[in-house]
């Protein structure tokens, strides 16, 4: 029985790897990436630094742009802002029910976004992430359209990532990897404060 089940297992990693072998032999486009990680669920932004954090380790040049974070003791900045290899922008107003100020709010995005663009249009920056963006398109914070042309006009090769919740349409369209993280359980919801180090 567990040579018969040994054999089957074996005949169904060769064919599998096959499979992946052929996959990958016909993804022969050299690009960069528009990755937009969207929904509802925790981990968007770690998983952004994630790939900031892979991406320093090869020695790639990286910019980050922060909208809405700031006032918070942000573990991700306090890792990379000094990293020669990082570029760090903060937008600093905090969170928009905090503010409560609509138009700050919209100065502090455009000017943001400025530094934003820079990076977008900096081809010796390998790797760009802009973390909650999502969210000043849908408050209406940053014209949808510079945006959507920014993104689409940047150098070939440099990859971007962009974090929130409620992603637009057109940025979906624009993407080459969208990833959704649902939200299953949260601990905030049974009234457990956020922890350093897993929240923030």
């Amino acid at each position: 029985m567990s040579e018969d089940r040994n054999a089957r297992h074996k005949r169904a990693m060769q064919r599998k790897k096959e499979y992946i072998d052929g996959r990958i032999a016909e993804a022969t486009i050299d690009k960069g990436l528009l990755v937009v990680l969207t929904g509802n669920g925790k981990g968007k932004s770690s998983s952004a630094f994630g790939m900031l954090a892979r991406s320093v380790g090869h020695g790639l040049h990286c910019g980050v742009v922060q909208f809405i974070k700031g006032k918070w003791d942000c573990g991700e900045q306090k890792l990379f802002q000094a990293n020669p290899l990082v570029e760090f922008h903060v937008m600093a107003t905090g969170f928009t029910w905090d503010t409560q100020d609509r138009e700050a709010d919209i100065a502090a995005a455009q000017s943001t976004w400025e530094q934003a663009k820079k990076l977008l249009a900096d081809d010796s920056c390998n790797v760009v992430i802009l973390d909650e963006l999502t969210y000043m398109l849908t408050y209406g914070y940053l014209d949808k359209d510079d945006v959507l042309n920014a993104l689409q006009s940047r150098p070939d090769k440099q990859h971007v990532i962009i974090t929130g919740r409620n992603a637009s349409d057109e940025l979906l369209e624009l993407a080459d990897t969208v990833s959704e993280v649902g939200e299953t359980k949260h601990a905030f919801n049974a009234g457990v404060k956020v922890q350093l180090g897993i929240d923030y």
